[in-house]
């Protein structure tokens, strides 16, 4: 298994550690190698009834690996490999929680809300800033964002950039438990307890009917969209603003 994952199990609960924490658990592709892998291994795991997914450090998760991706611009399509970890943790034959004790943005957002169940910090901030960047959000990501919080907090989410805290996430649907910085860790582990307290086989199956009743949503067409993000991120503005972010200045954005 990756060093930037770690997965323990313990009375039916795994735990899943993004262990990147001097970048805030930014996701390179061995952190999503190493992802996809420890939930393949779980899969079959008699001993696990419930999955919990978390950060080392301070943040949770600050999404892409900026870096890596400002070096791969104009190679394959590195939000794809995110995509498909992302539905690879939404069909776990287990219920997952996400422990979003610190920051998750972007990438990190979607994983939280790929997860059947969030728990949050008060004082943790979640979004999408793709504006910020010259990004579009992938259409299977946006659609995630409207099945949660319905397209008008999607809306203010997308448009303005700005994460909200877990107050504010917690009003609009987004998170189903908001504690204290100095409680997170323990209400996420009080709601796993419950969860794994539960029939394995009614679990599973309770999911299963859940993953069935949404199971229409690939049939959009969106191929036009699909195009029109690859076109932002490859324009001149996605790559100034990767920079901006990376050197910690203000945007200059030219619709190019």
């Amino acid at each position: 298994m990756s060093d930037e994952i770690l997965t323990a199990i313990a009375d039916g609960v795994a735990t899943v550690t993004m262990n990147r924490p001097d970048q805030r658990n930014a996701m390179n592709t061995a952190m999503l190698t190493g992802l996809r892998a420890a939930f393949d291994d779980l899969e079959s795991r008699r001993d696990v009834r419930v999955v919990l997914v978390r950060g080392a450090g301070p943040a949770f998760c600050a999404g892409m690996d900026l870096k890596e991706m400002e070096s791969r611009a104009g190679a394959r399509d590195p939000e794809g490999d995110v995509m498909g970890v992302l539905q690879r943790v939404e069909r776990s034959r287990h219920p997952t929680i996400a422990l979003v004790h610190g920051d998750a943005i972007a990438g990190g957002c979607e994983l939280a809300l790929h997860c059947d169940l969030r728990v949050m910090a008060e004082s943790a901030r979640i979004g999408m800033p793709l504006a910020r960047i010259g990004m579009i959000v992938p259409f299977p990501l946006g659609q995630k964002l409207v099945e949660i919080i319905g397209p008008a907090h999607t809306r203010q989410l997308l448009f303005t950039g700005r994460p909200i805290d877990g107050k504010r996430a917690y009003e609009i649907g987004m998170v189903h438990q908001v504690a204290p910085a100095a409680g997170v860790e323990a209400a996420a582990l009080a709601l796993a307890r419950t969860v794994a307290d539960n029939a394995p086989l009614s679990l599973a199956g309770m999911k299963a009917v859940i993953q069935r009743a949404v199971a229409n949503r690939p049939a959009v067409d969106h191929a036009d969209l699909d195009a029109a993000a690859l076109s932002a991120r490859k324009s001149a503005d996605a790559s100034e603003g990767r920079r901006a972010m990376l050197e910690k200045r203000k945007p200059n954005f030219r619709g190019e």
